[in-house]
């Protein structure tokens, strides 16, 4: 009866197997145990009043000379036969001091205790193994079995196991568990069913064992209970585990060949031994891959390998997978379903046994084959091989992989389709910026735009340079809030806003006026996208005057760094962000030094600094004055700081311009004054004239001699004294008449019967361009002619 061995209960641990000894500082024995008499068959009369070591067959290592024992460890007793008792031994402090409780114990007796107990400890460890001490009459004592295993449902201690409302026929169980109370015969491997609590029409199985408990009289204590899963519960909870560990670990990249590497770590080796995952050359570009009839090939790429070691065979990463013949196996992945693969399979489909080493890995028997299947595409496909003695797989093994791979394919389509999108964004944002370097007479200008989270996140953040007449030129900077293609679709509707309000030529505060106006218009358009809240700032440097105006609408001001190293921030009020309304924008002036570097910049940069302005400004203005060195171009500049910003992936996208200024000089410019007589109309030609040989153009005498002529008498006869002229030549030739006027001239063509009106209508056929800006007083009228005179028909101008 009963399942107990013989003779296990001489391994079980009691208090009556150990023997006790007391010992003074010297190590004799003060006190003796019947215990340790029975062990060394010495009564305490013989042992007392002794040195302990008298009855070791040897020293035990590290003992003292004062014969003290190590706290620890195992020795040699003498038996009064003569015989060795190995035991193991700990040494105890006691009050006082002076004495020690020396405990001891056979060693092969100990040896088995230990044993016992890691047993112990490790079944009661196990997650997927419940442990239950029921007493006799069977209330739960202690248990480890959770709620899990009786599908949420509590076994707590006090309770029984017909209080658990899931388990089906808990009275027949328990009254198995009464049987094996009272014959003392174990309970081997009965089949439980066990209710989900969420769904009552799902069951889960679970094996029971019982064994009785017996004390040391041996009669009943009580019943151990182990509830496992069954060979099956195992196989559905693997396959819960894996689907678990797939929706954790897969889609949470926006990287297409991320997410195949994700993919392959969770099948391998958990699924298979052996496994590899490829994609179409179109996902790979960001495309969809085209629809698939017939034999069409798919176009697959390796991506990943798994493991990476003892596959040289097979095809590695980034080698182009030769395009299959058509089969029923092929076609079953372009409808989206699994096939199981073994190495006969696949020389069939390949058609040819030969290459097949290269599609099927070493001592590789059972495979699967899944498509990564999205939308109706294949976007690539998964394989996984098992090897060795491992068992082949099973239909329910393909229906696994597919879910698992639908799972990827979803997370391939989507990281597929956000690149695309930040690429556009990107390649859009990037066209709609200017040049990264400009030359021009006024300004050597380099730009950097930095994406957020090192290209992960595109937005409105923006810069530009535009040539103004007359040599001048237009530096901008603006940020629109937002990410993607609406932030970015915005910042070029703003930055076309911009050029076209340029070539008004306004002053900057008027031009950000209108800029405002025109934001909070296109603000109720959802589909152009919202720039409301914008900002920008507005900077027109005159290379002549030597000197910039600027202008800011809700944005930092611009930093001006010296030749000599020295720095200041052009600081004004900044106005409202544009679509605000209702407050003005204030517009200040400053002389520029040749050769200083003026650094345009938005917010992102600040943000480096957790938004702290000053500490911002400081490693700008430390790091432009360091990088725009003499003899150091502004693009090498922007290349070391752009490399020095993408360190760190930034927070917010930086848009970062440097302008080198230049100046036209003094020997290029010429600059005369006329009264409002009509007399002065041949002083004022004179004047070119002469100017025009001083310089060497004597061949633009003519054609100059004519656009003065025009300008100065239209600005007699219409505005009044006074009237200036200026000649300035740098790589054009620009003539500049001003008067008190703030008459806008228009240019119309004459009729045949008309006696005046030809002026501008002849400056424009003279000129490559011509136009008109208004200043503080009056208005000034320029034209531009190339340093090489072309050829004027004049008949047809007349």
């Amino acid at each position: 009866m009963g399942g107990s061995s013989a003779g296990a209960g001489q391994y079980v641990f009691s208090f009556a197997g150990v023997a006790t000894a007391v010992l003074d500082e010297r190590g004799t024995v003060l006190r003796w145990s019947q215990a340790a008499a029975d062990l060394v068959g010495r009564t305490a009369e013989e042992v007392c009043g002794r040195p302990v070591r008298e009855l070791l067959a040897r020293d035990c290592p590290d003992t003292g000379d004062d014969g003290a024992l190590p706290a620890d460890g195992s020795a040699l007793l003498r038996h009064r036969t003569g015989r060795a008792v190995a035991v193991s031994y700990r040494v105890l402090g006691t009050e006082p001091d002076a004495e020690a409780l020396v405990l001891a114990a056979p060693a092969h007796r100990v040896s088995r205790w230990q044993a016992d107990a890691n047993v112990l400890r490790a079944l009661l460890s196990q997650d997927r193994i419940g442990v239950g001490m029921h007493d006799v009459d069977l209330t739960v004592v202690w248990t480890t079995i959770t709620p899990r295993m009786f599908g949420g449902a509590a076994l707590p201690r006090g309770s029984r196991l017909t209080d658990v409302a899931t388990l089906r026929d808990a009275k027949s169980v328990e009254e198995g568990l009464r049987r094996v109370l009272e014959t003392g015969e174990p309970l081997i491997g009965r089949t439980l069913y066990t209710r989900s609590a969420g769904d009552g029409d799902r069951f889960q199985l679970l094996s029971l064992c019982a064994f009785r408990v017996e004390d040391d009289t041996g009669a009943p204590a009580g019943v151990v209970t182990l509830f496992a899963d069954t060979p099956e519960q195992q196989r559905v909870r693997r396959r819960l585990d894996l689907l678990h560990t797939a929706a954790d670990r897969i889609g949470g990249s926006l990287d297409v060949t991320r997410t195949a590497r994700d993919l392959m770590d969770v099948l391998v080796p958990d699924l298979g031994d052996v496994g590899w995952a490829d994609l179409a050359d179109a996902v790979l570009g960001t495309d969809e891959p085209p629809g698939t009839r017939g034999g069409e090939d798919l176009h697959l790429r390796r991506i990943t390998v798994a493991p990476e070691d003892g596959t040289s065979t097979l095809f590695q990463p980034g080698e182009p997978i030769p395009r299959l013949p058509y089969s029923a196996e092929l076609g079953d992945i372009r409808r989206g379903r699994p096939v199981l693969l073994d190495p006969d399979t696949v020389a069939s489909v390949l058609g040819d046994p030969t290459p097949a080493h290269r599609f099927v890995p070493e001592h590789g028997h059972s495979g699967l084959w899944a498509p990564l299947f999205a939308r109706g595409l294949v976007l690539g496909s998964v394989t996984v091989w098992r090897t060795g003695d491992r068992e082949p797989f099973e239909p329910e093994d393909a229906e696994l992989l597919a879910e698992i791979a639908s799972r990827a394919a979803l997370g391939v389509d989507n990281a597929r389709r956000y690149t695309r999108e930040r690429r556009t964004a990107l390649t859009l944002q990037r066209r709609l910026l200017p040049p990264a370097t400009t030359e021009s007479p006024a300004a050597e200008t380099a730009g950097i735009y930095l994406p957020a989270g090192g290209g992960a996140e595109i937005s409105g953040d923006w810069y530009d340079v535009i040539v103004l007449p007359s040599f001048r030129v237009a530096l901008v900077a603006g940020d629109v809030a937002g990410h993607g293609l609406n932030a970015t679709a915005a910042m070029g509707g703003l930055r076309s806003a911009v050029r076209t309000l340029a070539d008004l030529e306004l002053d900057p505060s008027e031009l950000l006026t209108h800029l405002d106006d025109l934001v909070r218009r296109l603000g109720r358009d959802s589909e152009w996208g919202n720039p409301e809240g914008a900002t920008c700032l507005y900077v027109v440097y005159d290379p002549v005057a030597r000197r910039c105006s600027a202008a800011g609408a809700g944005h930092p001001p611009p930093v001006v760094v010296r030749p000599d190293g020295t720095s200041r921030v052009l600081r004004f009020t900044p106005g409202p962000p544009l679509g605000v309304g209702g407050m003005p924008f204030e517009t200040v002036t400053a002389d520029v030094e040749p050769d200083s570097v003026l650094a345009l910049y938005t917010n992102g940069l600040l943000e480096q600094y957790d938004g702290d302005l000053n500490a911002g400004l400081r490693w700008l203005t430390q790091r432009v004055a360091t990088s725009c060195g003499p003899g150091r171009s502004v693009a090498d500049a922007g290349r070391l700081l752009g490399a020095d910003l993408g360190q760190n992936p930034p927070r917010d996208d930086i848009a970062l311009l440097l302008a080198r200024a230049r100046a036209i000089p003094d020997e290029a410019i010429a600059h005369w004054e006329f009264g409002a007589d009509e007399a002065v109309v041949a002083d004022a030609r004179r004047a070119a004239r002469e100017q025009l040989t001083a310089w060497g153009l004597e061949e633009l005498a003519f054609t100059t001699e004519l656009i003065v002529s025009e300008l100065v008498t239209n600005a007699v006869c219409h505005a009044g004294a006074p009237v200036g002229l200026r000649l300035i030549r740098d790589d054009v030739l620009v003539c500049e008449v001003t008067d008190p006027s703030n008459t806008q001239p228009r240019l119309r063509r004459a009729v045949w019967s008309d006696e005046g009106g030809r002026g501008l209508f002849l400056v424009a056929q003279l000129s490559t361009r011509w136009g008109s800006r208004y200043g503080h007083r009056g208005k000034a009228i320029w034209s531009e002619q190339p340093l090489q005179p072309r050829e004027v028909d004049f008949e047809a101008l007349a």
